[in-house]
C-alpha cells in the first residue's frame, strides 16, 4: 500500500497540480516492464549496435579511401552513414546502461541535450533522403553533365543546408520545451527523452509545444516527400524513355537502395508521429520508435553496400580479399 501511495504521488495522480514542481533529473522506465528479457534486450541492442557503428563508419572509410566513389551520391551516402551512426550512438549507449542498471535517470540537462542532438540528425536525415532522391534524378536524367551540374559547391551547401534545418528546428523545440516551469512527474515511460512524452508530463499548457512540434514536423514531412516524390517521377519519366533495356536496367538499379531506405524510414516516422496516439498505444510507439532509431541505422549501410557493385569491389580492393562476394551477396 505504501509503495503504491509513492508510485501515485510520483506520478501525480488524484492531486490537480499540487505534486507539480521543477526537476533536476528524469528517470527512463524504458522497457522496465520486461524485466525478464533484460537479458535477452541488452545483448539483442548491443549486437544491432555494434553492426551499426561497423557499418556505418566502414561505410564512410571505404568511400573516404576509394577514388572512385568520390562522387556526389557517395558524398551524400557518406554523410548519411554519419548521421545514422550519430543518433544511434545518441540513444543506444544509455538503453544498453538502463537495462542492466536499476539507476534509470538521467539528468534534466542530459534529457534535454539528448532530445536536440537525437531531433537535430532525425531531421537531418529526412532532408538529407531528399537530397539523395534530387541527385540520383539528376544523374539519371543528364548523366554526361552529372559532375557539372552537382557541383562540389553544390553538394556542400546542399548537405549543410540538411544539418542546418535540422539544428534550427530542434532548437525550437528545445527552447519552448525549457520554457516548461514544471512536471507532475519526472518518469518518462520511454527508452529515450523523445519530445511528446516529455510534453506529457508538463503541468503548464504545452498547447504551443504541441503545435509547433505538429506543424515543423508536417512542413519536414510534406516538402520532403514532395521532393522524393516529384524526383521519382521524373526519373520513372526518364526511365520509360530510354531505348535500351540494359539502360533501363541499370538506371532502375541505382534507385532501388534509395527507395528501399526512404520507404523503411518515412513510413516508420509516419506510424510514430502521425497516428492516434493513446495511453494503449505505447508499447506499440515504442517497438516503431526502437525501429527507426535503432534498426534503420543498422539497416541503411546493409541496404547500400549489399547490392551496390562500386561498394563491394572497393571493399575487396580495402581488405585486399579473394572472397567471391558477388556471389555471397546475390
Amino acid at each position: 500500500m505504501e509503495m503504491g501511495k509513492q508510485m501515485e504521488c510520483l506520478l501525480g495522480l488524484g492531486n490537480g497540480h499540487r505534486n507539480c514542481s521543477r526537476v533536476t533529473e528524469f528517470i527512463l522506465l524504458g522497457f522496465a516492464g520486461a524485466p525478464e528479457l533484460s537479458v535477452f534486450l541488452f545483448l539483442l541492442f548491443l549486437l544491432i549496435y555494434g553492426v551499426t557503428v561497423l557499418g556505418n563508419l566502414g561505410m564512410i572509410a571505404v568511400i573516404q579511401v576509394s577514388s572512385h566513389l568520390h562522387t556526389p551520391m557517395y558524398f551524400f551516402l557518406s554523410h548519411l552513414s554519419f548521421v545514422d551512426f550519430c543518433y544511434s550512438t545518441i540513444i543506444v549507449p544509455k538503453v544498453l546502461s538502463n537495462i542492466l542498471s536499476k539507476d534509470k535517470a538521467i539528468s534534466f540537462l542530459g534529457c534535454m541535450v539528448q532530445f536536440y542532438l537525437f531531433c537535430t540528425y532525425a531531421i537531418t536525415e529526412v532532408f538529407l533522403l531528399a537530397v539523395m532522391a534530387y541527385d540520383r534524378f539528376v544523374a539519371i536524367w543528364n548523366p554526361l553533365l552529372y559532375m557539372v551540374t552537382m557541383s562540389q559547391n553544390l553538394c556542400m551547401e546542399l548537405v549543410s543546408g540538411c544539418y542546418l534545418c535540422g539544428m534550427a528546428c530542434s532548437l525550437i523545440h528545445l527552447c519552448l520545451a525549457l520554457e516548461i516551469p514544471s512536471y507532475r512527474s519526472n518518469v518518462i515511460d520511454h527508452f529515450f527523452c523523445d519530445l511528446p512524452p516529455l510534453l506529457s508530463l508538463a503541468c503548464s499548457d504545452v498547447t504551443m509545444n504541441e503545435l509547433l512540434l505538429y506543424i515543423v514536423a508536417t512542413f519536414n514531412e510534406f516538402s520532403t516527400i514532395v521532393i522524393i516524390l516529384t524526383s521519382y517521377l521524373l526519373i520513372l519519366i526518364t526511365i520509360l524513355r530510354m531505348h535500351s533495356a540494359e539502360g533501363r536496367r541499370k538506371a532502375f538499379s541505382t534507385c532501388v537502395s534509395h527507395l528501399t531506405a526512404i520507404l523503411v524510414f518515412h513510413g516508420t516516422i509516419l506510424f510514430t508521429y502521425f497516428h492516434p496516439s493513446s495511453g494503449n498505444n505505447m508499447d506499440t510507439d515504442k517497438v516503431a520508435t526502437v525501429f527507426y532509431t535503432v534498426v534503420i541505422p543498422m539497416l541503411n549501410p546493409l541496404i547500400y553496400s549489399l547490392r551496390n557493385r562500386d561498394v563491394k569491389e572497393a571493399l575487396k580492393k580495402l581488405l585486399g580479399s579473394r572472397l567471391p562476394f558477388e556471389k555471397l551477396f546475390s
